[in-house]
Parts: structure tokens; sequence; C-alpha cells
């Protein structure tokens, strides 16, 4: 277990003497501490970021593809010793934990094959005079910053590329999560990384974390996922350098439900949508609206779902849904079914804390919720799911478009048509059709509004970390 400063290949206790505490959020057990960053530290990791991007971005793609390969490699197998130590500190799910290494790893294997398909081009300009050449060199330092939740993954999403387009990065991992981190980057190294390209620098101080990585010099892209309200603020400090940015923000998922839809089959996707991870994740089912004529039995089947979710410390066998991440979040979650309840809502099942030790919240399905209530217009980023009823199909779709948040949505119905022809009217990146689950690594991962800019995954994803230059060349 990792427990110092990554800069420029060596562990270090860095220039703070304070340390970060990481706890268990099952039963609230300090695991241990973690070296606490200080802004003399992320500049040290900066110039070391640079000193190495300078020589890696002359490795020929095939060479980088070959790293990154390895990378994937590693991380398969070293699976389940990432996947207990995700759980340890984060708290989801072993099951979730391990799906997360494996979606983890596979952007490593996905990007060591998009490093070798940097496409440029050449063309003779319309005057004749000239001919155009386009291509895409690597963009330097990237500063990253990542959440709480995937812990693993969402550095890999942006890492994997990164290096992939030949460039080296400084990451802030969560301080609730920094353990997967710095494990992660241990093996990384193991796998054939360059010194200097990957630096891990947690710290308690995120504000002049960030400064001092956004005013040196070297510093020429962020790349952020994390809430919309944090966004706002980094993207306003990234402004007084014009840095190229990536934001992967705040959702607020609507999950539709026509009445022609399998009711089995929409609660096994539902549940998908809302649960996995223990329900903190950004595509999650935010406000699920079911149609009025199956409204009663999809409600009821929903209900009886949930209320078999088994809830506890996930390194048990058979959990399905672990503790919050710490108390701030069961209090807002609990504030926000409280809220719904006063505003008419019916508690189906759960909608209470669990006693003992831990943060942990009842899975909880609501009836009879406005779609202007006020947990509409919140993430809840928990184990709640509030049902709105509806019966005229325009009105829901404004319903569902009525936020500034548009990452993810998810429809259900039988008729193909119908349900394309509803995902083409919701705003939002990404759109499930019958399936509760869309993420992959081959597949742009983003979202419209204030829900972030750019796309991470697919071909367009290490395109981001890449710039566009223009030769005007003549022979």
């Amino acid at each position: 277990m990792r427990e110092q400063l990554l800069i420029g290949g060596k562990w270090i206790d860095g220039s703070n003497s304070d340390r970060i505490d990481v706890t268990n959020p099952a039963n609230g057990d300090v695991i241990t501490t973690v070296a606490n960053g200080s802004p003399a530290d992320v500049t040290a990791a900066v110039e070391a970021a640079a000193a190495a991007q300078v020589e890696w971005a002359k490795v020929g793609p095939r060479e980088r593809a070959e790293v990154l390969r390895a990378c994937w490699q590693t991380l398969i197998d070293h699976a389940d010793e990432l996947a207990e130590l995700i759980t340890l500190e984060h708290g989801k799910p072993l099951a979730d934990a391990k799906g997360e290494v494996g979606y983890a790893a596979e952007f490593f294997r996905w990007n060591s094959e998009e490093t070798v398909r940097i496409h440029g081009s050449m063309s003779v300009a319309p005057s004749g005079n000239n001919k155009i050449i386009v291509r895409h060199p690597p963009v330097g330092v990237v500063t990253m910053v990542t959440p709480w939740n995937f812990p693993a993954a969402m550095i890999t999403r942006k890492l994997a590329p990164c290096l992939g387009a030949g460039n080296a990065a400084v990451i802030k991992p969560a301080g609730e999560t920094p353990l997967t981190a710095l494990r992660v980057a241990d093996l990384l190294q193991g796998a054939g990384v360059p010194d200097g390209l990957i630096n891990i620098v947690p710290t308690s101080n995120s504000g002049d974390w960030f400064d001092a990585a956004v005013d040196h010099k070297a510093t020429r892209m962020v790349s952020f996922t994390g809430s919309t309200e944090v966004g706002r603020i980094l993207l306003r400090r990234c402004a007084d350098r014009v840095l190229k940015v990536a934001m992967e923000l705040g959702g607020n998922a609507p999950l539709i439900v026509f009445d022609d839809a399998d009711i089995e089959k929409a609660v096994e996707g539902t549940m998908t949508a809302k649960m996995r991870h223990s329900a903190e994740t950004c595509t999650a089912a935010n406000r699920i609206f079911v149609e009025a004529g199956i409204a009663g039995d999809y409600t009821a089947a929903l209900g009886e779902a949930m209320a078999a979710t088994k809830t506890g410390n996930g390194l048990e066998d058979g959990i399905e849904c672990g503790p919050m991440i710490n108390e701030r979040a069961i209090s807002s979650i609990s504030g926000l079914v409280d809220s719904a309840v006063s505003e008419g809502a019916t508690v189906v099942t759960g909608g209470s804390t669990l006693d003992g030790a831990g943060h942990f919240f009842e899975p909880t399905v609501l009836s009879g919720v406005s779609p202007t209530a006020a947990i509409t217009h919140e993430e809840v980023f928990g184990p709640v799911a509030p049902v709105i009823t509806f019966t005229d199909h325009d009105e829901m779709i404004g319903h569902a478009n009525d936020t500034e948040m548009g990452l993810a949505a998810y429809v259900f119905t039988e008729d193909l048509a119908k349900g394309l022809a509803t995902a083409e009217r919701i705003e939002a990146g990404m759109v499930g059709v019958n399936r509760g689950a869309m993420s992959d690594p081959a597949a742009p991962f983003g979202g419209m509004k204030q829900s972030g800019l750019g796309r991470e995954g697919a071909s367009e994803g290490i395109y981001e970390f890449c710039e566009t230059q223009y030769i005007a060349a003549s022979w």
C-alpha cells in the first residue's frame, strides 16, 4: 500500500508534515494516512512532468501503444487486489469494485489501439499555391482532478489517452480515496511507464493545489471530473491562462418508462441505472418518469427490488449496496427525502438511515413525486428513486429536460421507434434505450449543457489531449 507522493518517479513524503486520514466508510475506522501535498510539491510535480514529457513525445506511437498495452495487462493481473482496496476506502460492493477495475483497465487497451491511429491530413489549398498539412501534437502537461466515486476508472479514463497522445500528467486524487490512485500509479510504473509521466499528489488543500498547478507555465490543460459547482470555479481559474479544458460534471438523469415497456425488464434496468456502485454515480437515474398505465405495477415491483437489496460492508458476500462516502452525503440524502415527503411524496420502501457504524442509507423508493419537487432539481447521489407519474408525452419530455444538467438519460419501451425518437428529444449526451448501463471505453462519454465539456473514450477521447497544428508548405 503506497502512502507517499509520486513525483518524478520517486516516492517521497513531500514538504508538508501533515498527513491525510483515509477512513473506511463502512465502519469509520482510519485505514492509514497518506502524504499531504503542498503547493511546492505540486510545482515540483509539474516540472518533473514537463521534463519527462519532452522525451515521451519523441517516442513513436507504436512504442507508446505497447506501454499502454502492458498497463492494461498489469491492471488485469492485479484486479482482485485493486478491487479490495477500492471497497476498503470507498465502500462499494466488491462485485462493483471488480467491475470498475476491468473498466479502468480497458481504457489502456482501447487507447493503445487509438495511439497508433492519431490521424493528420494533407490537401492542396484551393488557390493551388501551397499544401495544407494538419497534424495533432500532444498538448504537454495535463493537470487532472479526479473524484472519489471511481478512484481507479476516473484516473485511467483520462490518463490512458493522455499518455497515448504523448503527454504527461499531474494528478490530484480525491482525499477520500487516494490509496487506489497511488497503487494504480505504482503498478503503471512497474508496467513500463517512464518516470515523471505520472505524478500523484494527494492534498487536503484543493484550492492552493490547483492554483499551483494551473499557474505553472508548463501546464497546458486541465481535465476534471466532479460536480458542476466545482467545475465552474475551475473553469474561471483556467480562463486566467486560457488553458484547454475537458470537464465531466454533474448529472440529473431522467429514466422514462412507457406503458408498453416490459415491467420486469424495466425494473431490472432501473436497478442497474440507479444502484450500481451504491448509487454514487453521475449517470445514476435521478428522476423516474413512469406512464400512468403501469405506474402502480412498476412502482410496486421497483419497491420490492429495492427492499430486497442487501446493504452492508462491501467486502462481505452478497452485498449489493455499500455505505455512502461520508456523513455529509447521508445528511444530504436524508434532507432530500424529507423534503420530497413534505411536498407530498409517499415512501414506498426505505427512507431512513441505518443504525450502527458506517454511513448507510436504506434503498428507497418514493411515489407521488411532483415533477417540480426539490428532489428533482438536485443530484441525489444515493440509493433513492423518486417516481413521477405522467400521461402527456410532450409534457413529460419538457420536465425531463427542465434541468441545467444533461449527462445521461434512459428510456424503456418495447417500441424501438418510440424509444429512439424519445432519445433524440432528450437533452443529454448519452441515452440508454432499454439498457441501464451505457459506459464503454469505445463510446464517447460526456454531457450537454452544464454536465461538461469534451468527451472521454471512443476515438474522440485521445484528441482531447492533442493540439491541432496547420502547416502551409510549398515544394
